[in-house]
């Protein structure tokens, strides 16, 4: 039997699938539908949105200002953690979703809705993002997800869908690609970009322009770091909203920030995904040598493996487990100390330190240079080398008892 629902909160994008998928919901549970945008920089004209969403059929259509809470308590952390998924992928599409699906969780309890919906494939990993955060949040509140239901088997298929019952969408059939944007970056996919070997079109790029067209002289500027936020840039104090939209502009504009990545996507297949993240590619690299400086060798190693860990929680959709909450207590005890300014170049793609400070810093010139003035105690090497050699000694000794072998 199917289920019924007296009334639906969808997360709405204003894209190809959830302009779809109001419609859709009327259609199959006879349901009131109330739509809910979130504001997390992207750029929309979110009025536009709301609109187009009680065009669609929407009874009400919520927009709200997330920017804010995103920057400081989603972005923030997650930079401190230094999370970059496989070591490449800032995250900003799976940074976005625990706080969408928060709020969809809270308008469903504040509105009286039996269901939430959102627009998420069953190949996807935001389907489970946004699942196991709505269950996080409110246990009892179906999920929906129509995608991985309806009759409607391909983008295709969706477009002629809008077209018969008069739906306006922007994704056409020459260009198919579905994208998410938000303040931390831009996801692509879709399209011509399913084939890995194919060069992306140039025309896809919404923060970027291609290093080769980019400036020929280079950028340079400067980032102050306080306790791991950043609160400077070149010299003058910002909000972390403000100062992330700027870089997006400065980096976008230097051909900085563009991520080809054939990733293992959640549900156990791959995916070419382009990322484009100018302002996260700049701080998680200002960030990481700032860490070089001022964090020692046990330290920076460790947190190696604990970046590592915690970019996966987010990229898995457990943004509301334990462990996460349990490893950002970690990083802000790392953090004390990472205070300090990171000087970058910015020139055709490459993003390169080229000289960082701290009052904190552990570098030591005089044990460091190899000029006049050196402090290091030379001759204590031999014994160190000694002692840190001893196992491998008695293992060569023994080995030549034996024959070598």
């Amino acid at each position: 039997m199917k289920d019924t629902f007296k009334k639906v909160v969808l997360a709405y994008s204003g894209g190809l699938d959830t302009s779809v998928m109001v419609r859709w919901l009327i259609e199959n549970y006879n349901c009131e539908v109330i739509t809910f945008s979130a504001d997390l920089g992207q750029g929309d004209d979110l009025e536009a949105i709301r609109q187009k969403a009680l065009a669609c059929g929407a009874s009400q259509a919520v927009v709200e200002d997330l920017q804010k809470e995103f920057a400081e308590n989603y972005v923030l952390p997650a930079l401190k953690a230094g999370a970059l998924y496989e070591g490449k992928y800032p995250l900003a599409t799976a940074l976005g979703r625990p706080l969408i699906a928060k709020r969809l969780a809270e308008i469903a309890r504040e509105t009286g809705a039996d269901a939430a919906a959102h627009g998420s494939t069953g190949k996807g990993n935001d389907q489970v993002r946004l699942d196991a955060s709505i269950m996080a949040i409110e246990p009892d509140l179906k999920v929906l997800a129509p995608v991985r239901h309806w009759e409607l088997k391909s983008r295709e298929e969706e477009i002629d869908y809008a077209e018969k019952y008069g739906i306006p969408v922007s994704a056409t059939r020459e260009k198919p690609y579905s994208i998410d944007r938000n303040m931390w970056g831009v996801s692509i996919e879709c399209g011509e970009l399913e084939d890995p070997w194919l060069e992306p079109p140039k025309d896809i790029y919404l923060m970027t322009i291609p290093p080769a067209l980019a400036p020929d002289e280079p950028t340079y500027l400067e980032i102050s770091f306080d306790r791991g936020r950043p609160v400077d840039l070149d010299g003058r104090k910002m909000n972390l909203v403000d100062l992330i939209k700027e870089l997006n502009l400065l980096a976008g504009r230097n051909g900085v920030g563009l991520v080809d990545l054939v990733e293992n996507r959640l549900v156990g297949i791959k995916s070419r995904e382009v990322y484009e993240a100018p302002a996260a590619t700049v701080l998680h690299t200002a960030h990481r040598e700032l860490e070089r400086l001022v964090l020692d060798r046990e330290t920076t190693h460790y947190k190696a493996g604990q970046s590592h860990k915690y970019a996966e929680l987010v990229y898995y959709g457990l943004w509301f487990s334990p462990l996460r909450e349990a490893m950002d207590a970690f990083n802000e005890v790392v953090q004390k100390n990472m205070t300090g300014t990171v000087r970058l170049m910015l020139y055709k793609g490459n993003c390169i330190p080229t000289g960082r400070k701290s009052p904190y810093s552990l570098y030591d010139m005089d044990l460091a240079t190899y000029e006049a003035g050196d402090t290091y105690d030379h001759q204590a090497g031999e014994g160190f080398s000694k002692i840190w050699g001893l196992p491998l000694f008695i293992q060569g000794r023994l080995k030549e008892k034996d024959g070598g072998s």
